[in-house]
């Protein structure tokens, strides 16, 4: 009956009180079926012989100061396809909701919702019975003033490290960018994002410098993340090179992002370090496209420009005419290109190991869509989460150390010949991994800066 329900508007406050959140803002949508809660650090444990699981919130939304540490029993784990289209598994827990003077419990799913506008969602089976909805109100049950808030979370306040950090990038909106830029700020550091194009430096034996557009000195950082896009990996390499020269930590050094980005020479490289790959095949003549087949094992194959990112530049020719077609017309424009072995019984799948200071941290399979043979999630590829085998990590793992990487994330195929590594990437994205792992990647590169200066 209507009459024993109360009203919500689209948007309140809410509490937790068994985890310790004492206020939090909610979307209210009676168009979701389950509630979530956002949360990252996400790791179950053994409590008392049942399994829980902890987790860490900024309850405030646009406040990565503010930290609560959770923990609760874990009810389940189940599979979502999050509103950004990829699967995710998701840790269950259940919890007493507190709304005004109303009190019940709910089953609320975990997940990063770092991207979204809502520290919380309410959804409708947490809602069916109790509540009803009108949708052009809101805080019907009031709000909390913003002293009130600090004064609720006055003990929950990450104390700073002190660290400086640069973020050298291109696109401040970019995903990975900001997520980094949040995890540095979460931990209590100092961050910087860099516009390499707005960088600039002088060579000098005595005072080597960096300047930021305006004349600004970029002097007394103690750490920066190269996040250097293909198109300008010359200039990104230069400017972190400045920086090395200058006794900066950086991430991922100036040789192992230069040496990343040149497909042949990495293959070569990998080859050396007793990585195996797909039988490749490279030529500089027109001449020899015939034998060039033949040595990667005939049609289908694989043409890859070596300047190609995120499959573009790659092409299936599934048959030998196609093929010198193919290899011809990227010849006769003087493009340098690799012919590989296609592995069809990858069934257009990969798996993305990402690899943070010798150990893999997370690991995704990637799916290309219907009729497509790459896998990359910039093409439509899906991602899923995937256990690997303790080959693929060794593989992943000596891959990243043979490229002198602290970062990367290395693409592996499985084969009837077992795994093979497809490439090595040293600017990887962390929204495929993220969304489909709910794992905190941008904190663990943010650790492993951490890690060298000794900052437990």
């Amino acid at each position: 009956m209507s009459e024993n329900k109360f009203i919500l508007g689209s948007e309140e406050w809410c509490s937790f009180p068994e985890i310790g959140i004492p206020t939090i803002k909610a979307r209210v949508d009676s168009g979701a079926k389950t509630s979530a809660l956002h949360a990252i650090n996400i790791a179950p444990f053994i409590k008392n012989e049942s399994n829980w699981v902890k987790f860490d919130i900024n309850p405030i939304q646009n406040n990565l100061k503010t930290v609560i540490h959770c923990e609760a029993p874990l009810i389940d784990k189940r599979i979502v396809k999050s509103s950004s289209g990829f699967r995710e598994q998701r840790y269950v827990i259940q919890t007493n909701l507190q709304i005004g003077s109303s009190k019940w419990p709910i089953e609320m799913t975990l997940t990063n919702r770092d991207s979204m506008g809502f520290r919380m969602l309410l959804g409708r089976e947490a809602m069916s019975g109790r509540v009803l909805v009108d949708p052009e109100q809101k805080y019907l049950l009031g709000q909390p003033t913003p002293d009130s808030l600090k004064e609720l979370y006055k003990n929950s306040e990450k104390a700073s490290s002190g660290l400086r950090i640069g973020l050298l990038a291109s696109n401040p909106e970019l995903y990975s960018n900001k997520r980094i830029m949040e995890a540095g700020e979460m931990r209590g550091h100092e961050m910087h994002f860099l516009n390499i194009k707005e960088c600039y430096m002088k060579l000098d034996a005595k005072t080597p410098e960096i300047h930021y557009r305006g004349g600004k000195i970029l002097n007394q950082f103690d750490a920066i993340i190269p996040r250097i896009r293909p198109s300008i990996t010359f200039y990104g390499c230069a400017l972190t090179r400045q920086f090395e020269a200058l006794k900066v930590y950086c991430l991922n050094s100036s040789n192992a992002i230069t040496q990343s980005r040149d497909k042949l020479y990495s293959l070569q490289l990998l080859l050396n370090h007793g990585v195996e790959i797909p039988t490749t095949g490279f030529a500089n003549s027109p001449l020899d496209t015939d034998d060039l087949i033949k040595m990667v094992g005939g049609s289908p194959l694989i043409v890859k420009l070596l300047e190609g990112t995120q499959g573009k530049g790659v092409v299936l020719a599934e048959t030998k005419k196609a093929a010198e077609s193919v290899i011809n017309a990227f010849k006769s424009l003087n493009a340098n290109i690799l012919v590989q072995e296609f592995i069809k019984e990858a069934n257009g799948k990969d798996i993305r190991c990402f690899v943070i200071d010798g150990k893999v941290v997370a690991a995704i399979q990637r799916e290309a869509m219907p009729g497509e043979f790459r896998a990359n999630i910039h093409l439509g590829g899906t991602a899923s989460v995937i256990k690997v085998t303790a080959e693929e990590k060794r593989i992943a793992i000596k891959a990243t150390k043979a490229m002198d990487l602290k970062v990367a994330g290395v693409d592996i195929i499985r084969s009837a010949k077992g795994p093979l590594l497809l490439e090595v990437n040293s600017s990887p994205g962390l929204e495929g991994i993220e969304g489909a792992t709910n794992k905190d990647i941008a904190g663990e590169m943010i650790k492993a800066i951490e890690k060298n200066f000794k900052i437990k």
